[in-house]
């Protein structure tokens, strides 16, 4: 009997262990803030855990993760205000990464700064409670928001828009915390903020980006140790896709973030090209992607 219960608990740890999806580092940055806002910081520190354990103990699905498998996310708070007890405001950056087949190399797949990071918490906050169909508060919005999107983009570069079934959550989850009038789920605030991301991705305009990023990741760079030049004909084809997209969608939050996660890795991929692509990849990257165009000409040298 002792060890039928042996057993069975094993299989329950093995089981819990390959169900969450997520293996996300959060960092909370609180220096901004005084001991005259906040006179117990213990609240950061409980802060930072209870976050964590919310991006990374909840099962977002129902597929089967083992611990290697988890996709990597990098999510960094920066608070600058306390403008009432317990309330709180800043912003953060959030980060998926992904590994790079048959390499040690893993490559930051999105990167997005949220500058509407508002939210309310308290002592008795920190065991979350969070239902997908209703609106319990912003900062579990956010977080549930951030989690299905890194599912979106991470299955989007295994199969061709394979996160659809988790933009349509992100979707409801954005749709629920907008009714309340919240900021940063407004379409008439910043157009880099959380309803124009999730707009971004739904736009049927960019549904080639999406696919794009399949043929980026899964094809070019997963290839790219044994086909190097194989990689970068499929990427010059995406950056023409990009230059397309962005003529109809020239504000595109999604774009943007992008270009932030990838500009040094594309500039790393196209170093060894002939001078014929360097020339194409620095006249792509510079016309859709200017502010960086310094570090681009690095390619046209």
């Amino acid at each position: 009997m002792k060890k039928t219960i042996l057993i069975l608990c094993s299989i329950l740890i093995v089981f819990t262990a390959k169900s969450q999806e997520l293996n996300c580092k959060v960092t909370v940055n609180a220096n901004a803030i005084n001991s005259q806002q906040v006179t117990d910081r213990q609240v950061f520190t409980d802060m930072q855990t209870s976050i964590t354990e919310f991006m990374n103990n909840r099962r977002w699905t129902n597929d089967i993760f083992s611990q290697e498998e988890r996709i990597k996310c990098n999510l960094i708070i920066t608070l600058l205000k306390s403008p009432q007890q317990n309330s709180f405001s800043g912003n953060a950056q959030f980060q998926v990464i992904r590994p790079v087949y048959g390499t040690s190399y893993e490559t930051v797949v999105f990167s997005y700064v949220d500058r509407s990071f508002n939210f309310s918490f308290a002592p008795e906050d920190r065991q979350m409670v969070f239902n997908e169909q209703t609106f319990s508060n912003n900062l579990t919005s956010i977080l549930a928001t951030y989690a299905l999107v890194a599912l979106t983009i991470d299955y989007d570069t295994f199969s061709k828009l394979g996160g659809n079934p988790f933009l349509q959550r992100a979707f409801n989850v954005s749709n629920l915390a907008a009714n309340t009038g919240l900021p940063g789920w407004q379409q008439g605030e910043d157009q880099r903020n959380r309803y124009w991301l999730i707009e971004n991705l739904q736009n049927q305009q960019l549904l080639t980006f999406r696919e794009g990023l399949y043929y980026y990741h899964r094809v070019a760079l997963d290839n790219f140790t044994n086909d190097p030049a194989e990689g970068r004909k499929q990427t010059l084809a995406f950056l023409s896709t990009i230059k397309a997209i962005q003529t109809q969608k020239p504000t595109s939050v999604l774009l943007n973030s992008f270009f932030d996660a990838k500009s040094q890795e594309l500039v790393n991929m196209f170093s060894e090209a002939t001078k014929e692509d360097k020339e194409k990849a620095f006249q792509l990257l510079a016309s859709i992607d200017p502010g960086k165009t310094e570090l681009y000409r690095k390619l046209s040298k």
